[in-house]
């Protein structure tokens, strides 16, 4: 998506019913973290680079996820001021599983949004299989994605009035 925080409203949506499973300020970050690479490719003019590369693939949300995941729970401890100011603090005793489940599954649906979109995303590689490249669908995937913010944000709001 152009727009990166599109992708805060799924993340939020799904992300919060589910932080009893997952870290929950991981899989959002998790979300947003991989279009750090068509901003290097726009900004550095990476000829040759499609905009959307080797991150944008499920073999990278296994991989860079898990480190993501383990980054931010091994900086759990400095973080955690942040998260309880937002109120995205986890609960005690979370184990690492928790942390890269999130980074996983953040990438995940962050490529999962995208793959309909861009024809430069190969969501399978090594393979060049786009199954899900559907350019048409743009519209009701940006729809989607304001439509889960909302909701997602009435929740996080639902959160905080809570702790």
């Amino acid at each position: 998506m152009p727009f990166t925080p599109f992708h805060l409203g799924p993340a939020l949506f799904i992300g919060i019913p589910l932080r009893k499973y997952l870290n929950l300020p991981t899989f959002l970050i998790a979300n947003i973290i991989i279009d750090i690479e068509p901003l290097l490719v726009l900004t550095y003019n990476i000829y040759g680079y499609p905009l959307h590369g080797l991150l944008h693939t499920y073999l990278s949300a296994l991989i860079t996820g898990s480190i993501l995941g383990l980054i931010l729970y091994k900086l759990r401890n400095i973080l955690n001021p942040v998260w309880r100011l937002l109120r995205l603090e986890e609960k005690p005793g979370q184990e690492p599983m928790k942390y890269i489940y999130a980074g996983v599954s953040g990438i995940a649906l962050h490529i999962l949004l995208d793959s309909p979109l861009y024809q430069d995303i190969k969501p399978l590689y090594p393979t060049a299989l786009k199954p899900l490249y559907n350019p048409t669908l743009s519209p009701n995937i940006y729809t989607l994605c304001i439509i889960l913010g909302l909701i997602g944000l009435i929740n996080y709001i639902l959160l905080i009035k809570k702790s």
